[in-house]
């Protein structure tokens, strides 16, 4: 059997984005770009576990990277965070395996 869902790849990405905190950036990300101590100040989290859970994001895929003088600043991906012609805010996750509506 072919395996057109790449399931050792959608697992990875899946088991990436499943977990409570990185759920809680992902929604702090889709207002816009912001370097990690904005993050963490605006879900009250210590800098270290902000850090770490945007280490595991940008690893996956899910968010971009981009120095901006002495911060880096992270944004959803557009290739996964996609949204409608009509919005800029990304209403969908886009994982090749599967499609995730988001509210």
């Amino acid at each position: 059997m072919d395996d057109v869902l790449e399931s050792g790849r959608c697992a990875q990405l899946l088991k990436a984005i499943a977990d409570p905190e990185r759920l809680r950036i992902v929604q702090c990300l889709r207002s816009g770009a912001r370097n990690v101590s904005e993050i963490a100040d605006s879900l009250e989290l210590e800098i270290a576990n902000a850090s770490h859970h945007l280490g595991v994001l940008r690893q996956s895929g899910f968010v971009v990277a981009d120095k901006q003088g002495r911060f880096v600043v992270y944004s959803l991906n557009p290739k996964i965070f996609v949204a409608k012609p009509s919005g800029k805010t990304p209403n969908r996750i886009e994982l090749g395996c599967c499609r995730i509506e988001l509210p």
